[in-house]
């Protein structure tokens, strides 16, 4: 193994010089970095040319000059750009705002497109499998440019009007009620008589849910409550349980139900005294004792084997504790919205903050989430898409295989076949496309931050790339091309850990 990655990671530093070398003489030969300044009227315009030309080294031929920017990489000096900035600030500056925005895209697009690729190919030629093929090609052919303004308009624009009143109309009602109770339907299958009834129990409970929601005004002031919390923390503790180890496995669901109570009893404290006064540092580490003492539960639960129940109680601990977290985000809604900088129109078009807006740990929260939200949803509609896709083709390749057969000529339960067997090596080629997306999602959030105002690498390489500043249009290359390769590496290491037979040596 430590040969194999050494292997890689000598021939990935050869392949990013030459990359790097290649890039740094067509960003030289691309535009003039002095061509303002010709084209201006300064009465100095002279030395103002000659102290560019001697910041950036335009006296020396670009092959060679290559060489005087590499050696300041290796110094971790990125160089000036045609400001005199000093491109590690700004590369600072806009890297955390990148990542903060494709960190949360991709998690999200790589969650729900397998969940759903998954779903989809074990209700194959289901109507819940043609709605998501409908929508997963819809959603691949959209422009980015075209989507992010479409929810500028509808996700910002006419949903801050609709926050100044939130009553949701009868016919709306009525429609989504429809369309959740058809879903639902779609994902049950079974019998007909089975169908209709789950049609119906879930078009009464959606209206039931959206009327409340209507009548109490919920989106103006919302919260969950600690008799949500109690129903929604067991039904973590149950769903997660079915699908980790199944119901059938007593101290895994023992174990879980004990997490649940947990949480349960800490709501109140968490909610009036420990979560006030919160920093980022105190937060992560709540959440990391959530996960760590849920684990201890599962251990202590889970002999002879543990490693099954410990699994299930950390990732039933970790939601629960993010269901009280969110519910105090929710407790500073209104307070957000109605503050003199937001002025009762939350869901922001622009910028990554708000400007002046102050407030405390959770306000600030609130802020960073509401300006995460539609280039976010831009991204994730257009990586959704593809994962989508991608699982559902491999997890109904896989399913086709000898041993699934024989797993199911076993005895073993659809749950046990599924999770155990078959979704582990319907990852492998997903792990390959999160592999290449990854450079790829930087690159393309190009375009989503152009049209949202998000400062980060892209705007750094437009803005760069316009002015021929050949600097920090390296430095988003370089960047770029380093993740490429990390992720790379990462893949084929992840080949090995879910499938044994590939041998890396």
């Amino acid at each position: 193994m430590a040969s194999f990655i050494i292997r890689r990671l000598i021939a990935s530093i050869f392949v990013l010089f030459a990359a790097t070398f290649l890039m740094y003489l067509l960003v030289s030969f691309s535009g003039d970095p002095l061509e303002d300044l010709r084209q201006g009227n300064a009465p100095n315009k002279a030395e103002l040319i000659q102290a560019r030309t001697k910041l950036l080294n335009l006296d020396v031929p670009p092959p060679l000059r290559y060489f005087l920017w590499l050696a300041g990489l290796f110094r971790g000096d990125l160089g000036v750009s045609i400001q005199n900035q000093a491109v590690n600030a700004l590369l600072g500056n806009a890297i955390t705002s990148t990542l903060t925005l494709v960190t949360t895209a991709t998690v999200v697009a790589i969650v729900l497109g397998i969940s759903v690729g998954i779903v989809s190919a074990l209700r194959q030629y289901t109507g819940f499998d043609y709605g998501v093929t409908l929508l997963a090609f819809l959603f691949f052919s959209l422009p980015i440019f075209w989507v992010a303004v479409l929810l500028k308009q509808y996700g910002a624009i006419r949903m801050n009007n609709w926050l100044a009143n939130p009553t949701i109309t009868v016919p709306v009602i009525i429609g989504m009620s429809i369309v959740t109770g058809l879903i639902w339907m779609s994902l049950i299958g079974g019998r007909w008589r089975r169908r209709l009834i789950v049609l119906g129990v879930a078009t009464l409970a959606t209206a039931a849910v959206l009327t409340f929601l209507s009548v109490t005004e919920w989106f103006a002031d919302p919260s969950i409550g600690i008799v949500v919390y109690a129903f929604l923390a067991v039904g973590i503790a149950v769903g997660v349980t079915a699908i980790s180890t199944g119901l059938r496995n007593r101290k895994a669901v023992y174990a879980s139900l004990i997490v649940a109570a947990i949480g349960i009893a800490l709501y109140s404290p968490m909610m009036n005294y420990i979560l006030n006064g919160m920093t980022m540092w105190v937060f992560l580490g709540l959440a990391l004792l959530a996960v760590v003492v849920s684990g201890a539960v599962g251990w202590f639960m889970g002999s002879p084997d543990r490693a099954p129940v410990v699994r299930t109680t950390a990732i039933v601990g970790f939601l629960v504790a993010a269901l009280i977290a969110l519910d105090k985000y929710m407790s500073y809604w209104a307070a957000y919205s109605n503050s003199s900088r937001v002025r009762g129109r939350p869901i922001a078009t622009v910028g990554a903050s708000t400007p002046g807006l102050g407030g405390n740990f959770w306000v600030q929260g609130i802020d960073l989430f509401t300006h995460l939200l539609l280039p976010t949803i831009a991204i994730i509609l257009i990586s959704f898409a593809s994962y989508t896709r991608y699982s559902r083709a491999s997890l109904l390749e896989v399913m086709n295989q000898d041993y699934i057969r024989t797993a199911r000529a076993k005895g073993l339960t659809q749950r046990t076949v599924v999770v155990r067997h078959a979704f582990r090596n319907a990852l492998i080629p997903i792990t390959t496309i999160i592999a290449f997306d990854v450079g790829a999602i930087i690159g393309g959030a190009v375009v989503t931050e152009t049209v949202f105002g998000w400062s980060g690498m892209g705007r750094l390489f437009v803005t760069a790339l316009d002015a021929h500043d050949p600097n920090p249009v390296m430095a988003f290359f370089v960047v770029t091309g380093t993740l490429a390769v990390i992720f790379n590496l990462i893949a084929d290491l992840v080949y090995a850990a879910l499938d044994p037979r590939i041998k890396v040596g």
